[in-house]
């Protein structure tokens, strides 16, 4: 051992070395804290996503714990649809209004469908450099670094996490995507559940309006309130904006709402849907369809999307092995999410019993209008073979007394009035019978609603257009066949009008029946007729059918354009009646 003074002892080490290692030691602990902080981090975002059970709210939770565990500036995940595009895109670190700007979500273009077609982490310092880049549109804000990563559930590719501007300029490293590939399948496990309970949510929903129908239809409920309960159902199963119900009038591919619930709901009950709408072409073809912007779908024109500003939705058909039966059309407001895979499935479940609903209803109302008809018979021949032949031998029987009081001015002059009403009264008795008689021949070869379709179809080839058209009431049962005459003379008269004088490019017509009146309107966007000009001879034709049924006419500017045709005539007693047997 050297005990000279100024001898350093074997070992030691020099102080700028000691303070190195200390440094590299601090260093490395604050590495292993740091890791392990991430580490706790992790953990508690997946315990967070996995303890939401709501699939829109767990995949909101998902971007946002990405964003936080990576710091970064933005982060979204694109939800796959079964076309491999991405139907859904949720995203973090946007306003409102940055949203707004943008427009549409993506499709699945540059890099977002790089990710797409190979379903492999992605790590870039600059988004701009890549071969597949494609920019981004107006308004977007500024991008440049980028993580992304695959989510997946059962083995299979729901969707896309994507992360970019890491804070501070610093670009995504291995760890980050360690990190997030992590997160990205504890969401896959958590997405799984979260369908699984969607599912038996739904399936809990659709056993529940299954009873509640099979209720309704043996408490012997109205079929028109069925209808709406049906599509009431529906809406509320899927939480949607505007579902409706269309059945076919006629033998042809035409349909009408016969019940809507939701958004602007009485804007579209009675709408006449023509071969080129969307739920034309499901009724045709039996196969459903679905929408992403249902309103700028070029592959159907009319329908409530025209009526309605309309965004996702899908068409279902209601039919069973003797064909369909309706369309159940389910759509959300612009704006809105589109809809989950398991609210499709559901609803496609839920029209298969609803068919059954629709068949019942079928058979009810073909009861009733074999009853009304079987009334109608009887009617007609208790007033020929009873009440006909009763005040015939009433009028003979006052004949012979008016030979004998002949010689009595006053009480001949009584009783020839008398006999003079008799022959009144059986004249009006055999016109109603053949009134009776000529509308159970009307309403088996189609009745009036089918007759307005026809004429609006006719209309629209000299239009160039489809005209909309609208019916509500019983248009085919309570309204006596003079009426129906009128009303489709009315019609044709105006839609000439409307060729010749508006140049229009929308016209609306609404017919509509109620207990006590019979309307029918008919609006255009033309250059408009006149109001004071009431010389013109169709405008007086219409007139003068409106006064001859106690009804009245007018005419009317519309605001900004066009012009208002507006014919109401108070149903007859006749009618009334029937409507009453009904």
């Amino acid at each position: 051992m050297d005990e000279r003074p100024g001898a350093e002892r074997s070992g030691s080490v020099p102080p700028l070395r000691m303070d190195a290692l200390l440094s590299e030691l601090q260093e490395h602990v604050e590495r292993v804290r740091g890791g392990r902080d991430r580490m706790q981090t992790l953990l508690d975002a997946v315990m967070a996503i996995g303890s939401d059970l709501d699939l829109e709210d767990l995949l909101r939770r998902i971007v946002q714990s990405a964003v936080d565990l990576v710091d970064a500036t933005y982060g979204a995940l694109g939800v796959l649809g079964e076309e491999g595009m991405i139907r859904q895109f949720i995203t973090v670190g946007m306003d409102e209004q940055t949203i707004a700007k943008i427009g549409h979500y993506p499709e699945g273009h540059g890099i977002l469908g790089l990710l797409i077609r190979e379903p492999h982490p992605l790590r870039l310092d600059d988004l701009g450099e890549h071969q597949e880049s494609v920019g981004f549109p107006p308004g977007h804000p500024p991008m440049r670094t980028f993580l992304g990563a695959p989510v997946q559930v059962r083995g299979k590719v729901f969707g896309n996490l994507y992360l970019t501007d890491k804070r501070g300029g610093l670009s995504f490293d291995a760890d980050d995507e360690v990190v997030l590939q992590s997160l990205a399948a504890a969401a896959g496990v958590a997405i799984d559940n979260a369908r699984m309970y969607d599912d038996s949510r739904h399936r809990e929903r659709r056993l529940s309006a299954s009873a509640d129908m099979t209720r309704a239809l043996l408490s012997g409920t109205p079929p028109e309130e069925i209808l709406r309960s049906l599509a009431d159902t529906v809406r509320q199963m899927t939480a949607s904006d505007l579902v409706t119900l269309a059945r076919p009038v006629g033998e042809g591919p035409d349909l009408v709402v016969e019940a809507a619930v939701g958004e602007r709901a009485h804007d579209v009950l009675g709408l006449a849907l023509s071969a080129t709408t969307l739920a034309a072409k499901v009724f045709t073809t039996g196969e459903p369809i679905t929408s992403d912007g249902l309103s700028d779908d070029p592959r159907g024109a009319g329908g409530s999307a025209s009526v309605v500003r309309l965004g996702p939705a899908f068409f279902v058909p209601v039919g069973d092995s003797e064909g369909v039966r309706g369309v159940l059309q389910v759509a959300n407001v612009p704006g809105r999410p589109s809809f989950s895979d398991a609210a499709f499935e559901m609803v496609l479940t839920f029209a298969d019993q609803a068919a059954l609903v629709l068949k019942i209803a079928e058979h009810r109302r073909e009861a009733e209008q074999l009853t009304l008809l079987g009334d109608r018979d009887r009617i007609a021949r208790d007033l020929h073979d009873q009440v006909i032949q009763r005040l015939f031998a009433d009028g003979l029987t006052l004949q012979t007394v008016l030979g004998h009081v002949r010689d009595q001015p006053t009480a001949s002059e009584r009783v020839q009035r008398v006999v003079d009403d008799l022959d009144d009264t059986i004249k009006i008795i055999r016109a109603t019978i053949f009134a009776l008689q000529h509308r159970d021949r009307q309403e088996r070869s189609g009745g009036l609603r089918a007759q307005l379709l026809t004429l609006t179809d006719e209309a629209t080839q000299v239009l160039g257009f489809a005209p909309a058209l609208r019916m509500t009431g019983l248009l085919d049962t309570a309204v006596p066949a003079t009426h129906a005459g009128h009303l489709l003379a009315v019609l044709r008269e105006a839609l000439a009008n409307t060729t010749r004088h508006a140049g229009a490019t929308t016209v609306e017509i609404t017919a509509e029946a109620s207990d006590r009146t019979l309307r029918l309107t008919v609006a255009d966007n033309g250059g408009g007729i006149d109001p004071a000009e009431t010389r013109r001879s169709g405008l007086a034709n219409l007139r003068s059918r409106a006064e001859e049924l106690d009804g009245t006419f007018r005419i009317a500017r519309r605001d900004p354009s066009g012009t208002l045709l507006e014919w109401t005539v108070p149903l007859s007693t006749e009618g009334a009646t029937v409507h009453a047997a009904d």
